[in-house]
């Protein structure tokens, strides 16, 4: 599963690359970057963690109920087998969201295949959803506005953002979570039928199609295949979809690119989520913005990340149709 992993046929499993682990905080005089970092572990029987940041500016000003702050619900990449929130790539681009939005993110780590097969990450996820939803934590309690709550995520989490998003709108306890935006970051969508970025391919994507389809059997230890809604989701169900604003952010070198623009594209044609902006970033591939060396296509895609959530900067607008429904294609 290069470049993720490799697993041998004795069973041992050899992570490729992996991130250095970063240390929270804990205490806002040992912040770096100006954001303060603490480790929480929300469900002791399966031992799922998720590291929250908070800006100091925000906690030294104090919160009153006017001015809380937004709560982002963040899943990183990694194809489902590799990464986590205590990562430095995936604590980094936490530590700049955090800073920049002005926001309060949980990170959420969470169990990854193959040790913990799909629906383990899906589960978890699921969890901190939970979690967060009942403010319980004091950062949450005192910092964060319940009714701006955002999901987001890259590749993997992009997909798990969806997902996460089809349950809480299917479920009885939808009425108490709120979910204002979703962000899907180049999200991981794949299936049996290829898409044209996935077959007219001239400048290299990261990934060949052929390795794709052999991820999902792996991830779900052979008891799905490509066909699987949670990997294909179907567009009566992302028709369906319950949150207020949608940002989509592809690439367009990306082997997945197609698939973010056709959720998009269904998701404007439902009834219930009022904004969906799509966004492309040109001569970029899978994954473009959290290398550390990113040029300004990075810079451009949090700049729009960061109005997305904080209502500022450009806005879907178009004469004579429902804005609704407007999809707005811009590219950096």
């Amino acid at each position: 599963m290069r470049p993720f992993m490799v697993k041998y046929t004795d069973g041992r499993l050899v992570r490729l690359a992996a991130s250095p682990f970063v240390p929270a905080s804990d205490t806002s005089s040992d912040a770096a970057g100006g954001v303060a970092t603490r480790d929480v572990v929300i469900d002791p029987d399966t031992g799922v963690c998720v590291r929250l940041f908070l800006s100091v500016q925000a906690i030294a000003k104090g919160t009153t109920d006017k001015k809380k702050i937004p709560l982002i619900i963040y899943y990183h990449g990694g194809a489902f087998c590799s990464g986590s929130a205590f990562s430095k790539l995936f604590h980094r681009y936490a530590e700049s969201l955090s800073a920049r939005a002005g926001a309060l993110v949980v990170s959420v780590d969470y169990r990854l295949a193959p040790e913990h097969p799909i629906p383990a990450a899906y589960d978890d996820a699921w969890a901190a959803l939970l979690w967060a939803s009942s403010f319980s934590d004091p950062w949450l309690a005192q910092h964060t506005d319940p009714k701006r709550v955002f999901l987001a995520g890259e590749s993997a989490g992009g997909n798990i953002v969806h997902n996460v998003t089809a349950r809480a709108t299917a479920s009885p306890e939808s009425h108490a979570i709120g979910i204002e935006g979703i962000i899907l970051l180049q999200p991981f969508f794949w299936g049996t039928q290829r898409q044209p970025s996935e077959t007219d391919r001239d400048d290299g994507p990261a990934f060949a199609p052929e390795w794709v389809d052999t991820l999902w059997p792996f991830l779900t230890a052979g008891e799905a295949g490509n066909d699987d809604p949670r990997l294909d989701p179907p567009a009566g169900e992302v028709l369906a979809l319950h949150c207020q604003r949608a940002l989509i952010a592809v690439a367009s070198k990306d082997l997945v690119r197609d698939r973010g623009y056709r959720y998009a594209t269904w998701l404007r044609l439902g009834d219930r989520c009022r904004e969906v902006t799509l966004v492309e970033s040109k001569g970029e591939d899978h994954g473009f913005h959290l290398n550390p060396r990113a040029g300004a296509s990075a810079v451009k895609l949090m700049d729009r990340v960061v109005d997305f959530i904080n209502r500022r900067g450009h806005r879907p607008i178009a004469a004579a149709v429902d804005p609704r429904r407007v999809v707005l294609k811009s590219r950096l």
